[in-house]
């Protein structure tokens, strides 16, 4: 709990708020917040929620995150009062593109949280880009020609899920795969549910639950490390055709279901 000690400190010098403000405003004794802050007693679950409502913070950031070491206009709200950590900006305040680099993709999933792991990323500037918070992430596989293991997607960051466009793609951080890039589809049966396509037929498309979706990237742009092949277009291009005329006869078997 030291950690969550001195981040209730921290809120509340932030604030500029006594211990007896602090500690009206979540009706509790300043005697008991006093304690929380020094270390000397943990709090019980109902005193974290509270806290965290007041916040406007999550529980696990209270706990695990040193928010000493974190501008407190660098953090990005999200839903369910999560928060994205940290957004790097330059001198002039211009959002710098932070790059995942292959070594630590695998790891993105436990450490997308952790300030020190994301002030760690290489970094560039694309001004084209216009508003926003970007991260771009390496491909892996051939799900989503033409872009293969030498491409990177940059994605702007989605605040609210509700915001996905149905048929774009999307880099998502799910608690089961990890990083994924897939085309996305809302399903007309639950608004919860989301279904992940791939534009390479080989591979079948399936179901994520929006629970199970922590992070959200719309595709801006992408770039490539190495030069596409002609024979690897000419496969692309029969992928596509081959999707296009299964689209068609999807269409026309519905057509005269109806």
């Amino acid at each position: 709990m030291s950690l969550f000690a001195e981040n209730i400190r921290v809120l509340r010098l932030q604030k500029e708020y006594s211990q007896q403000k602090l500690a009206d405003e979540l009706t509790i004794t300043r005697v008991r917040l006093a304690k929380y802050e020094e270390g000397r007693s943990e709090p019980p679950l109902e005193i974290l929620q509270r806290l965290a409502r007041y916040f406007h913070i999550s529980i696990d950031i209270l706990l695990n995150v040193d928010l000493r070491k974190i501008p407190a206009n660098s953090l990005l709200k999200m839903e369910d009062n999560r928060l994205l950590l940290p957004i790097t900006i330059d001198k002039d305040g211009k959002d710098y593109i932070e790059i995942l680099p292959y070594k630590a993709k695998a790891g993105y999933l436990t450490s997308y949280s952790d300030p020190e792991f994301i002030e760690n990323l290489d970094l560039m500037s694309l001004p084209f880009l216009g508003n926003g918070k970007h991260r771009a992430f390496p491909i892996d596989g051939d799900s989503m020609p033409p872009h293969n293991e030498s491409s990177f997607i940059i994605g702007r960051f989605v605040e609210h899920i509700r915001d996905i466009k149905n048929g774009k793609t999307y880099v998502v951080l799910t608690k089961d795969e990890g990083i994924v890039y897939k085309r996305i589809f809302k399903t007309e049966d639950d608004e919860n549910t989301f279904s992940f396509v791939s534009d390479n037929i080989a591979y079948n498309p399936y179901t994520v639950h929006s629970s199970k979706i922590i992070e959200v990237w719309e595709f801006v742009c992408s770039f490539c490390t190495t030069e596409y092949r002609l024979d690897d277009m000419e496969v692309v291009d029969l992928k596509r055709s081959i999707l296009e005329l299964r689209n068609e006869i999807f269409n026309l078997s519905n057509h005269i279901t109806n």
